[in-house]
């Protein structure tokens, strides 16, 4: 298969893996929003309910570094491809678990406690996801258009997540609310069977990198997590940094803010979901822009602009949501996915680059599933800590911003990585602001 065949295929199936993936993630978030307090943990009471699946539903964030450590660890020593066939093997197994798990009244408090060990099934399974298919296509592209090329990557979440909440919305559509909460609920999760061996099909097809061969006929760390801690720990803990208030951001709109207006707001959830399904279009959008401008902007300035727009965005969500008005209800929500969609864009091309090959798969996947553990897991549930405090929304727009800021100084002390020649990444990158290793110029 000529190059350009292979560069094709790596990223349809990063496309389509990743899609499948972030749709197992995405469907745990809207049925814990929807249902899952109440079948559960009934016993709790409203807001405890929410706390609880909300609880549960970080778990899987906890465990997301793990899996991060476990896949990143044999995806840098056996190979990008078969690593990637496991951990979709292993998050579709789990979410199709869920589809048929009993609910508190059936199996009393064992049903939450093997809701969890399944959600964290689900988040070692992801942790192993992203950085991998990452590095598909980082590995496969050319250094001037590797940004273009990771914007399917990150279309993926995009993809996931409106599949993930059209087939909620058909559902409440279709059925009754006793039946939704009944079995209407366990259909997604059932689903997910089909959409993964759709995944498989594609992915064992695929070839290993170039890049990745060539590390292994000059050895590979035996333990790369141990070079990674050593050596690239500060680039680690940058780059989760950077992240974070995408992941907060993405949360906040997707998950808190529907459990938000449905339960507070008294605002249907047919509504909500159509709103973020809009919203999800214009995400896509500015994913594919903003990813492709990074290859000519530069990954951290176009970044630190995406940053920027978050943290003034962040001071109208929820103002915008509250007044209950569809039209603003509206705004509020498809403008922050289509600031996130600026957010998520350079991402795939801008994590690899920080890493050299033969860690490159743990590191990108430990600096990306940390990120999530920071502003995915805990934002939801500060969201409804600050909400019961303060009786509105608003502080926690203030929290999401205070992300941002740390974003950007996080960005501020991270390379810029356009352009470089990835057989060339050695060695701790994250000293300056400036350039530690060959780099190209950016095409134009």
């Amino acid at each position: 298969m000529g190059a350009t065949g292979q560069m094709r295929r790596a990223a349809a199936a990063a496309l389509i893996g990743t899609a499948i993936e972030f749709y197992d993630f995405f469907i745990y978030g809207t049925a814990a929003a929807l249902v899952f307090g109440e079948v559960f943990f009934p016993e709790l009471g409203t807001v405890g309910a929410l706390l609880a699946a909300f609880s549960v539903y970080a778990v899987a964030f906890l465990a997301r570094p793990l899996g991060a450590v476990v896949f990143g660890h044999f995806g840098d020593r056996l190979g990008r491809k078969t690593t990637l066939v496991v951990s979709l093997l292993l998050m579709g197994l789990s979410t199709a678990v869920v589809g048929v798990l009993p609910g508190f009244a059936e199996w009393g408090w064992w049903a939450p406690v093997a809701l969890v060990v399944l959600r964290v099934c689900q988040g070692v399974g992801l942790g192993g996801e992203w950085g991998g298919a990452a590095l598909l296509v980082a590995e496969n592209a050319p250094a001037g258009r590797r940004g273009r090329y990771g914007a399917y990557l990150q279309l993926g979440p995009t993809t996931g997540f409106v599949l993930a909440n059209g087939i909620f919305l058909v559902l409440q559509l279709w059925l009754d609310e006793a039946a939704f909460r009944s079995w209407g609920w366990r259909v997604p999760f059932l689903a997910s069977l089909g959409l993964v061996a759709v995944g498989l099909f594609v992915r064992l097809r695929l070839e290993e990198t170039p890049l990745f061969r060539g590390e292994v006929r000059t050895g590979a760390e035996r333990a790369p997590v141990v070079e990674v801690l050593r050596g690239h720990w500060r680039t680690v803990l940058l780059g989760c940094g950077a992240i974070t208030v995408g992941y907060a951001l993405f949360y906040l709109t997707t998950t808190y803010s529907l459990a938000y207006a449905t339960k507070s707001l008294g605002v249907p959830s047919t509504v909500v979901l159509s709103m973020l399904l809009a919203g999800a279009v214009g995400k896509g959008v500015t994913v594919w822009l903003s990813a492709r401008r990074s290859d000519t902007w530069g990954r951290r300035r176009t970044l630190q602009g995406a940053t920027g727009l978050a943290v003034l965005w962040s001071l109208v969500l929820f103002p915008l949501l509250e007044t209950e008005r569809r039209g603003l209800m509206f705004l509020s929500l498809a403008g922050a996915m289509v600031v996130l969609g600026c957010l998520l864009g350079p991402l795939a091309a801008f994590l690899p680059e920080l890493f050299p090959t033969r860690v490159r798969y743990t590191g990108a996947a430990l600096t990306y599933n940390l990120g999530g553990v920071v502003g995915g897991a805990t934002t939801p549930l500060i969201a409804t800590r600050l909400t019961g405090t303060y009786g509105t929304a608003e502080p926690v727009g203030w929290y999401l911003a205070g992300c941002g800021v740390v974003a950007l100084l996080c960005l501020r002390l991270l390379p810029e990585t356009c352009g470089r020649d990835l057989s060339m990444v050695s060695g701790p990158v994250a000293r300056t602001a400036g350039t530690d290793f060959p780099i190209r110029p950016p095409a134009v």
